[in-house]
């Protein structure tokens, strides 16, 4: 007897599916976006920050894998794999490189290597999973990069070599942490990302100061518990129901978003430039969403 469902109940199933993958993962770009925030609050130096952050972000996550899984935690550390040991080790990097890459080379240049992310992740997953990438989404991702370049455009001169370096192997670490979340549907992709916390807070813990006063440790654990730890959550949840070019392309948006709470809450004018090209970039990917609705109504599917 096939227990395989109708095709109309399938794709009804993947629409959600979807639907929910873009909310969760917007949802933790977000969170991921009060990073400028935070950063301006706390007066700890990277190595520091990054220490203290994956402490509370690993505190946070290893409760959620607790709560949800019981006694079997240990077990999904298990089941990681090649693939999952991977997808940590990718991130780690990806966050230790835009830390760092801050403190050595201009916020511009970080940026558009970050804004280069959905290129890198479109690319790494049409040569490792096939999946292709249409003529509509490949334009909302070059629109993106435009738009971030003129947000960025008024920064001043380019920064130093090293911290251009990082800001690249950022973006693409990033991207192979989207596509590898993709690999195989069954790697526990929270305990991956669990593993990724780990890792940077003991490779940053010889280089961290463990003695910070009161007010920099509420602020590393907001930045760790909630900025880290739930974003994680969400992201680990919905980038296993979407394309890796829409979770980059939806990541994005983190780069926009944060300079508007800086001026929301400093006071700060992000400038002409950065309002214009944040525009464009919010346009592209809301062009790029409308594409994706009006494919699985015509077509029922994702």
């Amino acid at each position: 007897m096939s227990l395989a469902l109708p095709s109309d109940a399938a794709a009804a199933i993947a629409r959600d599916d979807y639907r929910r993958g873009v909310w969760l993962v917007t949802g933790a770009t977000l969170a991921w976006s009060s990073a400028g925030l935070l950063a301006r609050w706390v007066a700890t130096d990277p190595w520091t920050t990054l220490f203290w952050r994956s402490l509370f972000a690993t505190i946070a996550l290893l409760g959620y894998l607790v709560a949800r899984d019981r006694g079997l935690v240990v077990v999904e550390f298990r089941r990681l794999g090649r693939v999952g040991v991977a997808m940590a080790v990718c991130f780690a990097v990806s966050m230790m490189c835009f830390i760092n890459a801050l403190n050595l080379t201009t916020v511009a240049a970080v940026l558009v290597f970050q804004a280069a992310s959905p290129l890198f992740a479109a690319t790494l997953a049409w040569i490792f999973l096939k999946e292709r990438v249409g003529p509509k989404k490949l334009a909302a991702i070059l629109v993106t990069m435009v738009g971030v370049v003129v947000m960025v455009s008024g920064a001043g001169a380019h920064g130093r070599l090293a911290g251009d370096v990082l800001s690249a192997v950022m973006g693409i670490t990033y991207a192979g942490t989207i596509v590898l979340a993709r690999v195989r549907p069954d790697v526990p992709t929270t305990a991956a990302c669990c593993l990724g916390v780990i890792i940077v807070a003991v490779v940053s813990l010889p280089f961290a100061h463990l003695t910070v006063t009161p007010r920099d440790l509420a602020l590393l654990a907001v930045f760790g518990f909630g900025q880290m730890g739930l974003a994680l959550v969400m992201f680990t949840a919905g980038v296993r129901l979407i394309p890796a070019a829409d979770a980059g392309l939806i990541s994005v948006l983190e780069s926009v978003l944060a300079p508007v709470w800086v001026w929301f809450v400093f006071a700060e004018d992000p400038g002409r430039n950065t309002l214009i090209g944040g525009a464009i970039v919010v346009v592209a990917v809301l062009a790029a969403a409308r594409s994706d609705r009006t494919v699985q109504s015509g077509a029922g599917m994702p």
